[in-house]
C-alpha cells in the first residue's frame, strides 16, 4: 500500500472503489474506499469500515417461491409465492396496503433468504398435490412460499390443495372436488375450487394469486391463475406473483392460463412451470399418458434506498435516485 508522507498533513492512505479493492489483501492492511465514502481495512473476516454505524431508511420486496401445480388427473395450479411490500404507495399482497419501511444499521450484515419454487406434483403416485414454494426473507421479514395444487389423483377422492402465502388450487375427479388452498394474510389470495361431473368436461381450479383469487374452474375450462402485484421498485413496472393454471378434462383444450406475473399455464401432459424470481405458481397437468404438474417459480428480494450506493450484496443498480439491490439467489446484504 503506498503511503504518501507530509509532516505538516499527515499520512493519505491508498484509496479504491468497492469493485477495485485489492485482489489479494493481507489482514490489516488499510485504504479509503471512495464508494462508501469511508477508510477501511481488511479483517480475518473481510473488509470492515473504520465509520461510526448510522441508520438509513431501506423500502423491500420479498417474494417467497410459488407453489408447484398439481399432476396426474385434473391437477389445479399452484399458488403464488407470498408477497410482501413496503413500497411507498404501492401495494402489498393480500389486497393490504403497503409495509412501513424499515432502518438498518451501516456495517451491519442481512441475511437474504430467496425461496425456491416447490416441484410439480408427480404421475402415477399416491399423492400428486403440488410441493409447496419455499420461503423468502430479509431481515426476518418473511413471504411464505406458495401452496401447493391439489389433483383428481388416480381415483377418487381427490387430493386437497395447500394453503400459502397464497394458496393453491383445487383438483379434481369425476364427482370429488378437493378443497382449494387459503393465502396468508397480507400476502397473497386463495385458490380457486374445482367443478365436477361424472361424464364430459369439467375443470381444476386456478391457483392464487398476490392480487387475486385463482379462478374457479368450469365445465368448460381450468381456472385461470389469479394475477399478481405490480411494483417499479426496480424502475421497471412489472408483475409478479401470479399463480398457476388449472387443467382440464382430457378431453378439453381449455386448459387455465397463469395469472400476470409469472404463474405457468395449465396444459397437457405436463404443466407449464412459473417464471424464474417471480414467485408464480406452475400449471396443473392433464394425464397424457403421464402427467407432471409444472414447478413454481423461484422468488426474489428487492430493497432501494435513496442516494448513492452505501451497502454491498446482489445485483446492484441505480434509478431516478435509488440505489437498488436485487437478490435472485440467497446471499448476504452487507449496510
Amino acid at each position: 500500500m503506498a503511503i504518501i508522507l507530509d509532516g505538516t498533513k499527515g499520512t493519505t492512505p491508498a484509496s479504491w472503489t468497492t469493485a477495485e479493492r485489492p485482489l489479494n489483501p493481507s489482514v490489516g492492511q488499510m485504504g479509503y474506499n471512495t464508494t462508501t465514502g469511508n477508510p477501511e481495512w481488511y479483517g480475518s473476516t473481510g473488509w470492515l469500515s473504520f465509520s461510526v454505524p448510522t441508520s438509513y431508511s431501506i423500502e423491500y420486496l420479498i417474494v417467497a417461491g410459488g407453489g408447484g401445480g398439481g399432476g396426474d388427473y385434473h391437477g389445479g395450479g399452484g399458488g403464488a409465492g407470498g408477497y410482501r411490500s413496503s413500497v411507498v404507495g404501492a401495494p402489498s399482497g393480500g389486497g393490504a396496503s403497503a409495509e412501513s419501511t424499515i432502518l438498518i444499521t451501516s456495517q451491519s450484515s442481512y441475511t437474504v433468504i430467496v425461496g425456491a419454487g416447490g416441484a410439480g406434483g408427480p404421475s402415477f403416485s399416491t399423492d400428486s398435490t403440488g410441493f409447496s414454494g419455499n420461503d423468502s426473507s430479509f431481515n426476518a421479514i418473511t413471504s411464505v412460499g406458495g401452496g401447493g395444487a391439489g389433483s383428481g389423483g388416480n381415483n377418487p377422492p381427490a387430493e386437497n390443495a395447500k394453503n400459502g402465502g397464497s394458496g393453491g388450487g383445487g383438483g379434481t375427479y369425476s364427482a370429488s372436488i378437493g378443497t382449494a388452498g387459503t393465502g396468508t394474510a397480507g400476502q397473497g389470495f386463495a385458490g380457486g375450487l374445482a367443478s365436477s361431473g361424472n361424464s364430459g368436461v369439467y375443470g381444476a381450479g386456478g391457483g392464487g394469486g398476490a392480487g387475486a383469487i385463482g379462478q374457479v374452474g368450469t365445465t368448460s375450462k381450468g381456472g385461470d391463475g389469479g394475477v399478481g402485484v405490480q411494483s417499479s421498485i426496480n424502475g421497471t413496472a412489472t408483475f409478479r406473483a401470479g399463480g398457476g393454471g388449472g387443467s382440464a378434462y382430457a378431453t378439453s383444450t381449455q386448459f387455465g392460463v397463469g395469472g400476470s406475473g409469472g404463474g405457468g399455464n395449465g396444459s397437457q401432459g405436463q404443466g407449464v412451470a412459473g417464471s424464474t424470481n417471480t414467485g408464480g405458481g406452475g400449471g396443473g397437468s392433464e394425464r397424457n399418458p403421464a402427467s407432471l404438474g409444472g414447478a413454481g417459480g423461484s422468488g426474489v428480494v428487492i430493497i432501494r434506498y435513496l442516494g448513492t450506493q452505501k451497502g454491498t450484496g446482489g445485483v446492484v443498480s441505480s434509478n431516478n435516485g435509488y440505489t437498488i439491490h436485487t437478490f435472485t439467489s440467497s446471499g448476504t446484504y452487507i449496510a
